[in-house]
């Protein structure tokens, strides 16, 4: 939970016959990433990363002692989510999301962002080392205004981030671009990282129209020039402002099989899209081959919003934000507005 409000972070939920109980709850902390793998529970908070050990039935030994394995990372307002993936080597990626829409308050002679030396990418880290920093991390890609949809996938054996895009190039330079312009732009991007890659944020945007990397108004550019080539392009891209919130590789064999190492993709919905009507709000998938994207994307679960009219004017009565698979190949959509969790399964 990003939130404890008056619960604790993490939730231990019993299902039986298609219902949900809660069984216990721990963590005197807020946040958004949470993973499994080697022995651990991994959960972050807005400023690092604790794991918990687990017995042989993947159940938390002692909740009230996690182990710190990450430390002091940017924890400012805006972007605090810390998503987590591990790629089962013995490394764990953390989203530092930038706290900003494009940099301009700290950037305003647009010579180069400084927030990238510590947010805006993905960092690197050991899932078997304690107290680490900045200093022990790896700065694995760079350009990235904000990833919370993060995953490993062991077909690519490849890391794959969901970008939430820039806002504003309308209200920012209304005489570049309209406000419809404003609205579809810029792309919802799926980025393959490898070390080293550099995705372009603030500096470039991704127009899903022309299939290319702009250059940033903020840098040069009028919606019309290229960007510089040295910055990478996404696999695979989708309209403005739909947020996407979680990213999950389907491993399972309970769903047909064009579902079978497939994305799903939780969209978060807009609330800038005006004058178009707002959007998202839905699970997608993206069917992939041979670990690549492969063909449109479509959407998968819809309705949360409500009516035609709540989804138009953004009052969602619910919004998709996490995606887990389970163990039978279900499945589960959370909403973080109704604090609801859906269970979707196939049936022949």
């Amino acid at each position: 939970m990003a939130s404890t409000r008056k619960s604790k972070g993490i939730i231990v939920l019993h299902e039986e016959n298609n219902q949900a109980t809660v069984k216990t709850s721990f963590g005197d902390y807020g946040g958004t990433g949470i993973a499994i793998g080697g022995g651990y529970l991994f959960a972050s908070y807005k400023g690092g990363v604790y794991r918990y050990k687990l017995d042989g039935n993947n159940q938390v030994i002692d909740s009230t002692k996690p182990e710190l394995i990450v430390k002091g990372l940017v924890d400012i307002d805006w972007h605090q989510p810390k998503a987590i993936a591990l790629d089962g080597k013995g490394n764990i990626y953390v989203n530092i999301g930038a706290p900003s829409n494009i940099c301009t308050e700290k950037d305003k002679n647009h010579t180069g962002c400084p927030l990238l030396d510590s947010a805006g990418g993905i960092w690197q880290f050991k899932t078997d080392k304690l107290n680490q920093s900045y200093a022990e991390g790896v700065h694995y890609a760079r350009g990235l205004r904000n990833v919370v949809g993060i995953s490993w996938n062991n077909q690519a054996d490849q890391l794959f981030v969901m970008q939430h895009g820039r806002d504003a190039l309308h209200d920012l330079y209304p005489k570049l671009y309209t406000a419809q312009q404003s609205a579809e732009l810029p792309a919802e991007c799926m980025f393959a990282l490898k070390q080293g890659d550099d995705a372009g944020w603030p500096y470039v945007y991704y127009d899903w129209q022309k299939n290319k990397n702009m250059m940033g108004p903020e840098y040069g550019g009028d919606g019309e020039k290229a960007a510089d080539p040295k910055y990478i392009n996404p696999v695979a891209a989708y309209p403005g402002h739909f947020a996407p919130d979680a990213l999950l590789f389907y491993t399972g064999s309970q769903f047909p099989a064009k579902y079978k190492n497939g994305a799903f993709i939780a969209f978060h919905g807009s609330w800038n899209r005006a004058p178009l009507p707002q959007a998202g709000y839905c699970v997608v998938f993206q069917p992939f081959k041979n670990g690549r994207p492969d063909g449109k994307w479509e959407v998968f679960a819809d309705g949360f919003a409500g009516t035609a009219e709540q989804k138009a004017s953004g009052a969602a009565v619910h919004r998709p934000t996490g995606l887990a698979q389970g163990p039978d190949g279900s499945i589960y959509v959370t909403d973080d507005n109704k604090g609801n969790i859906y269970k979707i399964s196939y049936k022949k």
